[in-house]
């Protein structure tokens, strides 16, 4: 949480010259680190904390330590870049500074807070923006560190850093399968299995058309033109659409004791999934549907949640039958993917989307019965973007909705 107050001269010029002296502590652990080949902060902090204390007898003892906790930071992550070859000096440059507090050196309260300096503390006292009410009445704790940027004109950047406790995991009484698809995600709640489209095709197309008319015939280094390409919003429209997507699934697993199980895909998927497609079209499609990403969403909101996640092979997860274990023919439809096949065996129909659901729950360890395929198509029941994207849960959703019952 991001606060700027404004601060009298006096406050200013005290936390200016624990700035000053802040970097000069940071240069000098960092050239330490670099010397030494030590990226660490036990090993930064031993080496250089009794000669910075000489050097710097008035400054707080603590603010030693977290330049160190900043310069193994920045040497971490200077080391992780080089190896990348995306390191463009020989060294990290300390070009702006955000000063490091720990428990030691900030003390919190609604009517102030209190910052160490030398020779003394200083107060200040910011007007807190309802974002930060938000999480402070919602059991939100303020962790122990904080930091401080100093801007122009006696104005303090002060940065609150809001913790929770992590849930503990639950054991599991049933199983949710995520099946992630180009233009919807499938899943199965209470053997009622559901797709909620995400016209991720639509979106993608949509905004290739308008690229392809802003460049057609002019260069993309002219000012307009980057000018209009700036402004085309395609990545941020897809990752609210999943954020809120995988919202929507975690609540539903957390409300229900329910572990999520989703495709371990591996790196790299599209690359994999367009080995064998010559349409360009579609490998656009595929390139810019980010599968992976849309896992990642999932598993980091069922993180924050405590709810387990069950990552299984996806081989052949379509193309098996759940019940026999054989092949499933896909007829031609005038697709790409035939969306609905029969078992060689029991000659019953699966949804494509639907058997993928059945034997991700299998492979997770569920071992309740699966229902037979009639031999009618049992497609899945459809949930528009529209309906979904405003909706306050998928429990609320499925009581509006009458859903259709699979056939046994």
């Amino acid at each position: 949480m991001k606060l700027r107050v404004r601060v009298d001269y006096a406050t200013y010029s005290a936390l200016k010259e624990v700035e000053k002296e802040y970097r000069e502590v940071l240069d000098d652990a960092i050239n330490y680190g670099l010397v030494n080949k030590a990226t660490s902060f036990t090993r930064i902090k031993a080496g250089i904390y009794r000669e910075e204390r000489e050097k710097h007898k008035d400054l707080p003892s603590h603010y030693i330590y977290t330049a160190c906790e900043d310069a193994s930071e920045r040497l971490d992550s200077f080391e992780k870049l080089k190896k990348k070859g995306r390191s463009y000096t020989d060294k990290p440059s300390v070009r702006k500074v955000t000063v490091h507090l720990d428990d030691h050196l900030w003390k919190f309260s609604l009517d102030k807070i209190s910052i160490a300096v030398k020779r003394g503390r200083v107060f200040i006292s910011p007007t807190f923006p309802k974002i930060f009410w938000r999480y402070y009445n919602k059991g939100w704790l303020i962790a122990s560190e904080a930091r401080f940027k100093l801007l122009k004109r006696n104005v303090v950047e002060f940065y609150v850093i809001f913790k929770k406790d992590e849930p503990k995991p639950y054991e599991p009484k049933a199983f949710i399968p995520v099946d992630l698809n180009e233009n919807s995600v499938s899943l199965l709640i209470n053997s009622k299995p559901v797709l909620l489209e995400t016209n991720t095709k639509r979106i993608t197309l949509g905004y290739e058309y308008r690229r392809k008319s802003i460049t057609t015939g002019k260069s993309t280094k002219d000012r307009e033109v980057r000018r209009k390409l700036k402004r085309l919003r395609e990545g941020d429209k897809k990752v609210d659409i999943r954020r809120k997507l995988a919202k929507l699934i975690v609540e539903e697993a957390f409300e229900s004791r329910s572990a999520i199980v989703l495709e371990d895909l591996p790196r790299r998927t599209p690359e994999h999934m367009v080995k064998d497609v010559k349409d360009s079209q579609l490998r656009l499609r595929i390139y810019r549907s980010a599968f992976s990403s849309m896992k990642n969403f999932i598993i980091e909101k069922a993180r924050e949640f405590g709810v387990p996640v069950v990552l299984v092979n996806p081989s052949y997860t379509s193309t098996v039958c759940p019940v026999h274990g054989c092949k499933i023919a896909y007829q031609p439809d005038g697709g790409n993917a035939p969306r609905v096949g029969v078992c060689e065996k029991g000659e019953e129909k699966w949804h494509r989307d639907v058997v993928a659901l059945y034997n991700l729950t299998k492979r997770a360890g569920d071992v309740s019965p699966v229902p037979l395929g009639s031999k009618e198509s049992h497609d899945p029941y459809v949930i528009k973007m529209s309906v979904w994207l405003r909706a306050k849960s998928l429990h609320s959703i499925m009581n509006k909705h009458k859903m259709i019952e699979m056939k046994v």
